[in-house]
């Protein structure tokens, strides 16, 4: 069973342009979320799905200077994009990522991926609902859910984000989700905006200070700890992207 990572992400963003190649903690942000997701446990392999467009060529030269496939597709139908890397690489099971998410925990990844194939789902997630926070999202799913998907997303909506049709679907997918005790969705450790990348930063600081990797327990220390930090980014609103492509679907 080949279980593969598969990194959405591009430079092309409206909010933060290059924001992936973004310095936090000496490190490149996106080379962050490759590192983090080749620790969660089951993974056979990590890859980069980015697009054809010249202005993603600096990710794909990075990523090859460390060693990293990327595969290169259509820049605004992400769902062509993802079905044909799963494909390429032959994925039975892909475990879904953005690069947009620098502390991406590889544990609480890890919970998702251990459900699926306790449910026997086509698809599991710890976003419906979101409980953690923002930044720690993660999507499981089987090749065949995908392929489904491929075929019979129609709206623009439904091919830009990958996974929109599976999970507003659910009498054709068995759908599991991931639940937490604690809900902490209001929190906010994505990269977005500029206003993330500030919060970031200063997490990445207080981590590389006292000599944590930044598991959720480490980073909600933090944030707990220094309510200032907290208040950097809470005036963006979750999943933005999503809110806009949904309205000009009308």
């Amino acid at each position: 069973m080949k279980v593969i990572v598969i990194i959405q992400v591009r430079m092309g963003s409206t909010r933060l342009p290059g924001k992936v190649l973004l310095p936090l903690g000496g490190k490149p942000a996106i080379q962050h979320v490759i590192e983090r997701a080749k620790l969660i446990p089951g993974i056979s392999q990590v890859i980069i799905a980015t697009s054809t467009s010249p202005i993603d060529d600096p990710l794909a030269q990075f990523c090859d200077s460390i060693d990293v496939p990327v595969f290169r597709g259509s820049e605004n139908d992400v769902l062509d994009r993802y079905y044909h890397a799963a494909l390429l690489y032959k994925a039975d099971v892909i475990v879904r990522i953005t690069g947009d998410c620098p502390l991406i925990d590889p544990v609480e990844s890890g919970k998702v991926i251990e459900k699926f194939f306790e449910m026997d789902c086509g698809y599991v997630s710890n976003i419906n609902p979101p409980m953690l926070p923002n930044g720690l999202d993660i999507e499981v799913f089987s090749m065949a859910t995908l392929t489904k998907a491929w075929e019979n997303a129609k709206k623009k909506s439904e091919r830009e984000h990958v996974t929109l049709y599976i999970y507003s679907n659910p009498s054709e997918f068995k759908i599991g989700s991931v639940l937490y005790p604690e809900d902490l969705s209001l929190y906010r450790l994505t990269l977005d905006e500029g206003n993330d990348y500030a919060l970031l930063r200063e997490v990445f600081d207080i981590l590389e200070k006292r000599g944590q990797f930044g598991y959720l327990c480490e980073i909600m220390q933090i944030l707990k700890e220094n309510p200032e930090i907290f208040e950097i980014n809470q005036h963006i609103q979750r999943n933005e992207g999503l809110a806009t492509s949904l309205h000009e679907d009308g």
